[in-house]
């Protein structure tokens, strides 16, 4: 079975190609531009095909499908952080639906009978009411960032694209997930790398924090890959599904845990800039509905991926 990732280099992609490669019946391929980094895919040289594409150029993602020819698709290539949509919200919102619909066209226009994995997020639920949690898949969406916009028009394509032309997608709506290879601007990831820089010297005692009282529902990324993989082992096509643990983690939770197993005392500081226009004060989710047709759940605790991640920037700063 020959799979291809969009955006294999990132931090998701890396960890779902550790994750396919770790099954031994796939012939794994992964997009890339000639910018991204590899730092997160070295391990894997030689055991993966790198396939070069802009998959905002229509005819490089013709191009690179024709020479896969794939039987599954993970599409995860995006522009993924939050606070950067407000800065550059075009620079989210085009790209984001381009590279997707350039590669719903690629399969339609080499005739392929591809399953396609569309990697949406829970930030497209946006405003949630107190009593819409835990969150169900038919929660109304009311996105509150430029980011969480370019996901809800990604995951109502795909089901566009399903009805209208019969392509096999399934979309997923990941909560919150963490662990090694997070990048540094997301906040489990932020707030380790501050320590361990901490640690070393390398700053002052004090981490810089935003808001500690929004709530999120984490699931560790290893566990995260395993379901997208089951998605579309069992996914029915067109159907969406939430994937999360289930389980809030206030922000200041996830600080604290972090901060106990620091091997120094730090100050703890509010930085406006961290602050976003608006944001979403809770997010937890039900994921009944995949849990009943995959068997699928989380085997990771959260402190150990918070473990993990720490380790992971102590051994890099």
């Amino acid at each position: 079975m020959r799979v291809l990732i969009t955006g294999l280099t990132g931090f998701v992609g890396s960890h779902l190609a550790d994750y396919l490669v770790s099954r031994g019946d796939v012939e794994l391929f992964g997009t890339h531009r000639w910018r991204s980094r590899m730092d997160n895919i070295e391990h894997l040289r030689g055991r993966i095909t790198l396939v070069e594409c802009d998959l905002r150029d229509p005819t490089a993602a013709r191009r690179a499908f024709a020479a896969v020819r794939p039987h599954r698709v993970f599409h995860l290539a995006a522009q993924s952080y939050v606070p950067t949509s407000w800065l550059m919200p075009a620079e989210t919102l085009l790209p984001n639906v381009q590279a997707q619909l350039n590669v719903f066209e690629a399969v339609r226009d080499l005739g392929l009978q591809a399953q396609i994995h569309i990697a949406g997020s829970s930030e497209e639920y946006g405003l949630v009411q107190p009593d819409e949690v835990p969150i169900r898949e038919e929660n109304p969406l009311r996105p509150l960032s430029p980011y969480a916009v370019s996901k809800v028009a990604q995951d109502l394509l795909a089901y566009q694209y399903w009805r209208s032309y019969g392509l096999h997608t399934v979309r997923t709506r990941g909560f919150n997930h963490s662990g090694p290879r997070r990048g540094e601007v997301f906040v489990t990831s932020n707030f380790a790398r501050q320590i361990a820089e901490i640690e070393k010297g390398l700053r002052g005692p004090v981490i810089h924090v935003g808001n500690l009282e929004s709530v999120r529902d984490f699931t560790d990324v290893r566990d995260m890959v395993r379901a997208y993989w089951l998605a579309l082992e069992h996914g029915e096509p067109g159907a969406v599904y939430n994937i999360c643990s289930g389980k809030g983690y206030p922000i200041r939770q996830v600080l604290e845990t972090l901060l106990a197993l620091a091997q120094v005392k730090v100050e703890i500081r509010e930085d406006p800039e961290r602050m976003r226009p608006s944001d979403v004060p809770v997010l937890v989710g039900d994921c009944s509905r995949f849990r009943r047709i995959t068997g699928w759940a989380p085997t990771i605790p959260f402190d150990t991926t918070l473990a993990d991640v720490l380790s992971y920037w102590r051994q890099r700063v």
